[in-house]
């Protein structure tokens, strides 16, 4: 996360917030250690509030703590990316069929404001405002279509499905995901609810069907490694030694056991 300064006095449920945002933005990715003092300087608030916001994330299966490292964003398995968007397209088709006419004009309105957004970021070159607007597109349609209820559920789970692409490497164009968004807006203007219905499916169905192989991820201490390795090959020169010699030579050698030796197996 970016650590330039926010505005002090912001509450647990806010610095969640935003760091579910940073998510969706793919600012910030799987894996990736969230400080506890970093957050705290970044928000203007203490540790305390930092680890209620942590505990929050932790309960919506956004961050994993480690008793000795801390902090850490999830980095689901692939069963976990199935879990994701089996959830998706159970809440997102059941909440467009459960439409019985077409939306009023004011929130079709601000849907074509979103995708005409979103074409805009595709555009422009701020990926992290692009993946940010794709990602919230969903939201942005259980607010028009249900509720806060439904847009906070799909919120969540847009955000572990955005964690999931990046760790997988998916290859879903953009431009594509845009072009899906406006066909769905479209049946909605004509009222076709369950064609919106179907075309959302086949549009989570094709995001998912582009995940390839989990990108691998950097050792965090490489650098370091690597610094000190050249420190030490530039310093150590090659020495003569005796061998040491260890208490364990004093130790008569035991006789020669002629049986071979049984393998042991390594568990899978």
């Amino acid at each position: 996360m970016s650590t330039t300064s926010v505005p002090s006095r912001s509450s647990a449920p806010q610095i969640a917030d935003r760091v579910v945002e940073a998510i969706l933005a793919g600012r910030v990715a799987p894996g990736q250690r969230l400080g506890e003092q970093e957050l705290a300087d970044v928000f203007g608030v203490s540790r305390t509030l930092v680890r209620e916001a942590m505990a929050r994330l932790s309960a919506r299966g956004m961050v994993e703590v480690s008793s000795r490292r801390g902090w850490f964003v999830v980095q689901p398995s692939r069963a976990d990316a199935t879990e994701a968007f089996s959830a998706r397209i159970a809440i997102e088709t059941g909440m467009l069929n459960s439409l019985d006419g077409p939306l009023p004009r004011s929130k079709l309105a601000r849907l074509k404001a979103h995708y005409k957004a979103e074409r805009a970021a595709i555009a422009g070159s701020d990926p992290g405002e692009r993946s940010s607007l794709l990602g919230d597109f969903h939201v942005c349609l259980a607010e028009c279509v249900s509720g806060p209820l439904l847009a906070d559920i799909l919120r969540d789970l847009t955000a572990r499905t955005t964690l999931v692409a990046t760790l997988f490497q998916s290859t879903h164009d953009a431009a594509l995901s845009c072009d899906e968004h406006v066909a769905i807006v479209a049946a909605l203007e004509q009222g076709d609810a369950a064609g919106a219905a179907e075309l959302m499916r086949a549009h989570i169905v094709a995001v998912a069907a582009a995940l390839g192989s989990p990108a691998p991820q950097a050792d965090p201490l490489d650098p370091l490694r690597q610094a000190l390795q050249a420190h030490v090959h530039a310093t150590t020169q090659p020495t003569t030694r005796r061998p040491r010699r260890l208490f364990t030579d004093l130790i008569p050698p035991t006789p020669t056991d002629t049986r071979a030796p049984q393998r042991r197996h390594k568990e899978n």
